[in-house]
């Protein structure tokens, strides 16, 4: 009778265990970090001898061995590099997209407005005493300086949002290292197979995830679970020892990184991997722009000094600054504009304008192959995001497959287990009713 309750007392404990697991599997069914959980039972037998010394076996119920967590390490550094690399995509996608907004090909936008100024200067030629088509003109150059100026203040706008989404990410990176060595020493003293350390093992791998996001670290594993990460011939994490990771921005817009005080690569994948190229090529776009202002200035003061104003006079310059965000008008009245060309033709020098400040190599052809070199790469990029996006989802199905809370699957446990236990407390109610009916006996 003793075997019968020591048989039925243990069944409930187990069942009683695994229904605590399917229990917290339901309650973290929409936890992405979380790995689902079963109860390993052991079979418990009990030696013992009968007659003339011949050895047997009896039942002696089941015992909790460990708590499982289901986990497939290959399908989760799958996912992680996946991760990774739609973080880096992610980033180079969305300020790529700032950026093209920043050149603005539009009505208000450079070439739109340097072409407006081409048919102004066509509009005075036809009649170059109308003081209406002279206003006309040199307004449409304000707004040509205006609109070099707008595009210039926006590519700094989405450079300063590039130095402070890598300092946000860095922080964050940081934050993930730090927890990665609590967890290491956590998991150095947790007993193998129990609860606790399924949890730390979820919080490891969370925090992995959100390394790795950020930037193409090494992960290598060691004892009772531990990570090391390296980069760059520096050890990020070892055991409890976690370092920090800067970011600077140097004085041309790019980034620069260094770990505990010590210069390392720019990150090559994960977010700031996508923020450092994309700060490089904000810092390429701004110098193209610049140049392209200040070709605009050069040609524009060049073919000014070529005519004549009506007062007789050489023109003078038309535009001051070197820079996008310099350029600006420098006259301020329609009489200072040199109409007339040497020759005596009082609108030769309008009519020059289309031979001398369009065609090849003119900032009309430079601009359309800026904003088309940009298209073509933003149209790559997206395509590569949307691909990535495909890639990164069918990786995280597979570990959700095989580490993921199936509610249907929980549910139907959840009716055996209760079932088994129900049958555990039977056999310990038969037990006691056959002790009782024995001792009715007497």
């Amino acid at each position: 009778m003793a075997d019968l309750f020591v048989i039925g007392a243990s069944g409930t404990k187990a069942y009683r265990a695994s229904m605590a697991a399917v229990s917290e599997n339901i309650a973290n069914a929409s936890n992405a970090d979380y790995s689902r959980r079963t109860v390993r039972t052991t079979e418990v037998t009990a030696s013992g001898s009968i007659s003339l010394y011949s050895s047997s076996a009896s039942f002696g119920g089941v015992t909790v061995s460990g708590v499982e967590r289901a986990h497939d390490p290959y399908l989760t550094a799958t996912a992680r590099l996946t991760g990774q690399q739609l973080a880096s995509v992610n980033q180079r996608q969305r300020w790529g997209t700032d950026i093209e907004t920043a050149l603005r090909d539009d009505e208000l936008g450079i070439g739109n407005l340097l072409a407006d100024m081409h048919s102004a200067i066509t509009q005075l030629s036809a009649n170059p005493t109308n003081p209406s088509l002279r206003s006309t003109l040199l307004f449409s150059m304000e707004q040509v300086a205006t609109a070099f100026n707008q595009s210039a203040q926006s590519l700094e706008t989405v450079a300063q949002g590039i130095t402070d989404g890598a300092a946000r990410e860095v922080s964050t990176l940081n934050d993930a290292l730090s927890e990665l060595a609590y967890i290491n020493d956590n998991l150095m003293r947790a007993q193998p197979g129990t609860a606790n350390e399924a949890e730390l093992l979820d919080s490891r791998d969370a925090a992995l995830t959100k390394l790795t996001e950020r930037m193409n670290a090494t992960v290598s594993f060691g004892s009772k679970g531990t990570v090391e990460i390296t980069y760059d011939g520096q050890t990020l994490v070892s055991g409890v020892t976690a370092g920090t990771v800067a970011t600077t921005t140097n004085t041309d817009g790019t980034l620069a990184f260094t770990f505990n005080g010590t210069t390392i690569a720019n990150p090559s994948s994960g977010s700031l991997g996508g923020l450092s190229t994309s700060a490089t090529l904000t810092r390429e776009r701004r110098a193209a722009l610049d140049d392209l202002a200040s070709q605009f200035a050069t040609s524009m003061n060049d073919w000014h000094a070529n005519g004549l104003t009506d007062a007789g006079n050489a023109g003078g310059a038309l535009f001051s600054g070197t820079t996008a965000a310099t350029l600006a008008i420098a006259i301020t009245s329609s009489s200072d504009l040199a109409t007339a060309s040497s020759d005596g033709r009082v609108n030769g020098n309008l009519v020059d304008a289309a031979t001398v400040l369009r065609g090849t190599g003119s900032v009309e052809q430079n601009w359309t192959a800026l904003v088309n070199a940009h298209a073509n790469l933003l149209a790559t990029t997206n395509s590569e995001q949307s691909a990535m996006q495909a890639r990164n989802t069918q990786a995280q199905a597979a570990r959700d497959a095989i580490s993921g809370v199936d509610l249907d699957m929980e549910a139907a446990d959840l009716l055996r287990f209760q079932q088994a236990y129900s049958g555990c407390a039977r056999i310990i109610q038969v037990a006691r009713e056959t002790v009782d009916a024995i001792l009715n006996i007497f």
